[in-house]
């Protein structure tokens, strides 16, 4: 196996190394990592020794991540990426945003980020997440586009996603009135997706933010847009759906909030529409309250952040993994 400690100084380049070898959203990496730190992890991947909390049959498995690697490519796409000044935050830096440690063992590897990273040190409460549906209608997209307006110009920093729709209004909104937007992508920050809003995205990395877990060159897959979810979720007080088909992308952003002990909210639409299945379905499980205009946002009942609902994003960091019949490709979803 290549010597993984030729690519790494430290913490932060291993951590940096990490996610260029393992995708994002994986639990028992993410155990691992806060158990061992990431130098000790990557020594561990190299050896043959026990992994704690896996069977050897699953220890061959997640080891198998690593097989792959190459240290002088790994060290070179680092290089590569501080030249091409996109930063690299880790937990413990200033900036790095505490609300994500309420993911425990999802907590992700590293952030890479162009733009304005002292948004993620401002207060929780600062933050909105606005998402809906990609194929969005013109109310929906003014909606988003007002609630975002009126949000940034009461100094809140609105994060999304940067797809089409709903989301692309709330960027274009808040930039339009001077006020600062985050961008949360599936992505590496030096390759805006989607394509037909590379300028808007562009924008944003010039004037905001724009923040990702994978690294620079990567492409967005299935799995990196549902493990963004959890962050887009976890970095606000408050998420706000409008427009979404049940079983959106967004309607996972929401219900993740919700578990997290976030405030959510939905926009009502018309009964006749589609997009507005989802927002309707959050208000009738009691899972978000209505929002009409900004005022509503800050009326959201807003949880506390040191018990979150669902447990298990809470705890799981000093949970350990049971080394039974469920095997890892199993339990890295846990």
């Amino acid at each position: 196996m290549t010597n993984l400690s030729q690519a790494v100084q430290d913490e932060r380049t291993a951590r940096m190394a990490l996610s260029m070898l393992v995708e994002p959203d994986d639990a028992v990496t993410g155990r691992l990592l806060g158990e061992l730190g990431a130098l000790e992890l990557l020594r561990l991947a190299e050896r043959d020794d026990a992994v704690p909390g896996l069977s050897a049959v699953d220890a061959q498995v997640w080891r198998a991540q690593f097989e792959r690697s190459d240290a002088r490519t790994l060290g070179q796409r680092i290089v590569d990426a501080e030249r091409a000044g996109i930063d690299a935050l880790i937990p413990g830096d200033g900036e790095w945003p505490s609300a994500l440690d309420d993911l425990g063992d999802r907590r992700p590897y590293v952030l890479w980020t162009r733009g304005t990273t002292s948004f993620l040190a401002r207060p929780l409460s600062d933050l909105v997440t606005i998402t809906g549906a990609r194929a969005a209608t013109s109310y929906g997209e003014h909606v988003a586009g007002q609630l975002a307006s009126d949000l940034a110009s009461a100094e809140r920093i609105i994060v999304a996603g940067g797809a089409y729709g709903i989301e692309g209004a709330a960027h274009r909104a808040a930039l339009a009135s001077g006020g600062d937007t985050i961008a949360v992508m599936a992505n590496g920050v030096d390759r805006p997706y989607p394509m037909g809003h590379r300028e808007l995205l562009e924008r944003v990395a010039d004037l905001g933010l724009m923040v990702s877990e994978v690294p620079p060159g990567a492409v967005p897959t299935r799995h990196r847009f549902i493990a963004r979810t959890r962050l887009m979720a976890a970095l606000s007080a408050a998420t706000v759906v409008v427009e979404a088909g049940v079983r959106s992308g967004s309607m996972t952003v929401a219900r993740r909030a919700h578990e997290l002990g976030r405030a959510v909210g939905a926009v009502p639409g018309p009964v006749t529409s589609a997009t507005s299945v989802g927002p309707h379905q959050l208000i009738s499980d009691e899972v978000a309250r209505v929002v009409t205009h900004a005022d509503d946002i800050e009326l959201l009942h807003q949880p506390d952040r040191t018990r979150p609902r669902n447990e298990s994003f809470k705890h799981s960091s000093t949970r350990r993994v049971p080394s039974g019949p469920v095997g890892y490709e199993a339990r890295r979803g846990m």
